[in-house]
């Protein structure tokens, strides 16, 4: 299989040295970027691991359909990552398929989507950030999390009020939290 190692991103910042060994995990998601998803499952179904466990529940969602459903753990585990893997390598129909699983996935795991909107967030979809951290909002609104992402969020568009509202939110629920403390501070000094 060859490998373009200038356009790959294979969850390291330079893949010059990556080896990639048949019938590995690593095989199997290189067999995804190949859109070769049966010879992937195929891989995924003789390791016995979590990994390889989700990786046959990603390659059902990637063939438009969810045979069995994942458990908690491995959307927790695996979702953010695949579904950054797969923006970065702009794998845009399969991102769209592990979309279009959203609303079944939250049912298993209720942050889905607020692990969507920080995969959109660090790769700069803002919109798209935003739109799912309000459907995780609507699902679990007492997530110390998703209220600091959202302040993160306003604060970068420099809606300071919005921003210092959900730092507040955020603090309500875990006064302590360092990175909110830091970020309260940054508001603070846009807001006077």
């Amino acid at each position: 299989m060859k490998l373009n190692l200038q356009n790959l991103f294979f969850f390291y910042e330079n893949c010059n040295y990556l080896n990639i060994y048949p019938n590995t995990i690593e095989h199997a998601y290189l067999l995804i970027l190949n859109d070769d998803l049966e010879k992937a499952k195929e891989i995924f179904i003789t390791i016995d691991s979590p990994r390889a466990h989700w990786g046959i529940t990603l390659v059902s969602i990637l063939q438009g359909f969810l045979e069995k459903y994942p458990t908690y753990f491995q959307v927790r585990n695996f979702f953010e990552i695949d579904l950054d893997f797969l923006l970065k390598n702009k794998k845009i129909n399969y991102v769209e398929l592990l979309l279009g699983s959203l609303d079944i996935l939250s049912n298993v795991n209720q942050e889905t989507y607020k692990y969507t909107a920080r995969v959109m967030f660090e790769n700069k979809l803002y919109t798209a950030s935003l739109k799912y951290m309000d459907k995780s909002k609507e699902i679990f609104y007492s997530d110390a999390e998703l209220h600091f992402m959202l302040a993160k969020y306003y604060f970068l568009k420099h809606l300071y009020s919005e921003a210092l509202f959900y730092i507040n939110e955020c603090q309500k629920l875990i006064p302590d939290y360092y990175p909110a403390k830091i970020l309260r501070n940054n508001i603070e000094e846009m807001c006077s």
